[in-house]
C-alpha cells in the first residue's frame, strides 16, 4: 500500500495512460474503487481493497485525457464462505470423500486380481519334495595325548622307527623252567620256618652282586620269592605288565640269571606260588586278568575275570588251584580246575588291597580295603549274600595291607600314611600303633609292612632309602613295639616299598623300588 501511495508510482501510471492516449485506454472506475486520496486533488490514492476490474472499468476517448475525479475510499468485501449441502458436507469434503471411495474400489479390484494370479501360479508349479536338513558329520573325539613316561613305557631310541606295540609273551624259556623244576619243594611238615635265633637288626647285609634290574619298566608293585628249599628265585611284576625272574643261586652269567616276560598288558597287582606246586605261578593285573605261568608246560594261560582291576590275590592253604581275589568291593573264589568263579561276597565299601589266610586256622581270612577297615572272615559260615565278618578293625585312613604273623597270634595293618598298627588275634582291643614319618610328598607307590620269619620282626620301607625293622613284643595284657633298627646300604639308592621274605630260607629278604631294581638282603 505504501507503493501505491508513493508519488513515483502515481507519475508512472499517468505516463502510461498518456502513451496509449490515441488508442482505447482502460481506466479504473474511481467511483466504486478509490485508488487515489481525495484529500490531494489530482493525485491517486490506493484503496484498501481491490475491486473487480470487469465491473469497474470503462473506455476513455482517445482525444482527451483528464485527471480522474477524486473518489471516496471504500472497503473491499470478504469472499463468501461455501455453504454446506443437505448432508452437512461442503463441496471440498464431498469431493474428498468421493475420491477415497473410488480409490478403495480400485485397490479391492487389484487385490482380487493378485489373489487370482497367485492361485494360478501355484497350480502351474510342479509339486516339490520337502528337503530334509543334512545331518552334520560329528566331530571326532579329541584324543588325549599321553607321554611314554606316564604310560610306563621306555623312551624310544634316538633314531630309527618307533617301537612296535607290546605283545604278550606266550612261551617260557626252557632254562628258567628247568631251574625251578630242578629245585626242591618244601615238605608240608617243614613249610613253617622259625627264626633259629636270627636277629634281623644286625645280621642282614646288602652285597653289590645282589642288586638286579628284573624288568625294563620303572616301578615294581608286586614281589614274591618262590617257595623253594635249595634255591632262591625272585619274581617281580612291573607297572606295565612285565614279569621278571631272577635265579640268584645260578652260577651262569647275568644274561642267564634274569628272565623277563610280558603276560599282561597292564600293571601286575600280585604274584603268588603255593609251596605244594611252586612250578605253577599265578599273577593278577589291573586289566582284570589272572595268568597261570605253568613251568611244566612252558606256557602262559590267561583268564579274564573282571572289568575292574584285580589288586589282591591269595591261594587257599589246602588247595593250590583255589584263588581268592578282590574285585573292587567283592571277594571272589576262582577255581582254576573248572576255570570260573564259584563263590563271591561283598566285603568292603571300597577297593580291596590285600587278602591273607591265617597260618593255623585255614578257614580264617583277613582283608584290607581303602575304606579304612580290615575285616576277619570265617569261610565256614560264608554265604553268597549277607556275609558277616567276625570283626571289623577301623582306621583313620585307607588300608594297604593286613597280614597275619607266622604263628597267627597277631595281625599287622598298614595305612596310606605309613602308620603300622599291630592287633592281638585273641583280643582285637589289644593293639599298638607305630607312628612313622614318611612325608616325602607324592609317593610313587604305598608302603606295606610284612612279617619276617617270626612274630618279632616287621619290615617296612623308609622315606630315607632304608628299611625299618619294627620289633614286636606280645604279652598277655598288651603289645609293645620298638623301632630301633634301620637297614641302610650305599647300594640301595631308591626307596623300597615292596618286600618278600624267603619262605624256606631265614635271612633272605627281597625288596623292590621305583627304579625297576630288586635288592636281596642276606645274612652277613
Amino acid at each position: 500500500m505504501r507503493l501505491l501511495n508513493s508519488p513515483h508510482f502515481k507519475g508512472a501510471l499517468f505516463n502510461l495512460l498518456a502513451r496509449f492516449g490515441p488508442r482505447a485506454s482502460i481506466v479504473p472506475n474511481y467511483s466504486s474503487c478509490a485508488f487515489f486520496n481525495a484529500s490531494a486533488p489530482g493525485a491517486p490514492v490506493a484503496a484498501e481493497v481491490a475491486c473487480n476490474s470487469r465491473a469497474h472499468h470503462r473506455l476513455l476517448p482517445p482525444t482527451s485525457v483528464s485527471p480522474p475525479p477524486p473518489i471516496a475510499a471504500a472497503t473491499m468485501a470478504s469472499p463468501p464462505e461455501p455453504e454446506p449441502d443437505a448432508g452437512g458436507l461442503t463441496d471440498y469434503e464431498r469431493r474428498r470423500a468421493e475420491n477415497i471411495r473410488r480409490n478403495g474400489v480400485i485397490l479391492d479390484s487389484l487385490r482380487r486380481k493378485a489373489a487370482e494370479l497367485s492361485a494360478i501360479i501355484q497350480l502351474s508349479r510342479p509339486p516339490t519334495k520337502k528337503q530334509q536338513p543334512r545331518a552334520r558329520p560329528r566331530a571326532a573325539p579329541a584324543v588325549v595325548r599321553r607321554s611314554l613316561r606316564t604310560q610306563g613305557l621306555p623312551p624310544p631310541p634316538a633314531s630309527g622307527p618307533a617301537p612296535a606295540p607290546p605283545r604278550r609273551s606266550t612261551r617260557i624259556t626252557p632254562s628258567l623252567a628247568s631251574a625251578i623244576l630242578d629245585a626242591t619243594s618244601p615238605p608240608a611238615s617243614e613249610a613253617k620256618v622259625r627264626d633259629d635265633g636270627f636277629d634281623a637288626r644286625t645280621e642282614l647285609v646288602l652285597r653289590p652282586s645282589n642288586v638286579r634290574r628284573l624288568v625294563s619298566a620303572d616301578r615294581i608293585p608286586s614281589l614274591r620269592i618262590l617257595p623253594l628249599v635249595d634255591r632262591t628265585v625272585v619274581a617281580a611284576g612291573s607297572n606295565v605288565g612285565h614279569v621278571g625272574f631272577w635265579v640268584v643261586d645260578d652260577d651262569g652269567d647275568d644274561a642267564h640269571r634274569v628272565f623277563e616276560y610280558m603276560p599282561h598288558l597292564s600293571s601286575v597287582g600280585a604274584i603268588v606260588a603255593h609251596a605244594a606246586k611252586p612250578h605253577k605261578i599265578y599273577s593278577c593285573s589291573h586289566g582284570g586278568e589272572i595268568c597261570l605261568m605253568d613251568l611244566e608246560r612252558e606256557n602262559f594261560n590267561i583268564t579274564r575275570l573282571s572289568e575292574f582291576p584285580i589288586l589282591s590275590l591269595c591261594q587257599a592253604p589246602n588247595s593250590p588251584s583255589c584263588l581268592y581275589f578282590g574285585e573292587e568291593t567283592d571277594v571272589k573264589l576262582f577255581d582254576d580246575r573248572i576255570g570260573k568263579v564259584s563263590t563271591s561276597w561283598n566285603a568292603h565299601a571300597s577297593r580291596i588291597n590285600s587278602i591273607d589266610f591265617h597260618p593255623e586256622n585255614t578257614y580264617m581270612l583277613a582283608t584290607s580295603s581303602r575304606d579304612g577297615t580290615a575285616c576277619m572272615w570265617d569261610l565256614r559260615t560264608m554265604k553268597k549274600k549277607g556275609a558277616e565278618s567276625l570283626v571289623v578293625l577301623e582306621h583313620d585312613r585307607g588300608l594297604q595291607s593286613a597280614y597275619f604273623s607266622p604263628s597267627g597270634h597277631m595281625v599287622a595293618t598298614t595305612s596310606l600314611d605309613g602308620i603300622v598298627r599291630v592287633f592281638s588275634v585273641d583280643n582285637f582291643e589289644n593293639f599298638h600303633t607305630v607312628e612313622r614319618n614318611n612325608n616325602i610328598g607324592t609317593h610313587l607307590s604305598t608302603f606295606k609292612a610284612i612279617w619276617g620269619w617270626n612274630d618279632m620282626d616287621l619290615f617296612i620301607g623308609n622315606a630315607t632309602r632304608a628299611i625299618d625293622v619294627i620289633s614286636v613284643d606280645l604279652n598277655d595284657s598288651s603289645i609293645s613295639t620298638t623301632n630301633n633298627a634301620c637297614l641302610k646300604s650305599e647300594h640301595m639308592v631308591s626307596i623300597p616299598y615292596r618286600f618278600s621274605a624267603h619262605p624256606c630260607k631265614v635271612g633272605h629278604l627281597a625288596c623292590s623300588s621305583s627304579s625297576g631294581k630288586v635288592f636281596l638282603w642276606t645274612r652277613a
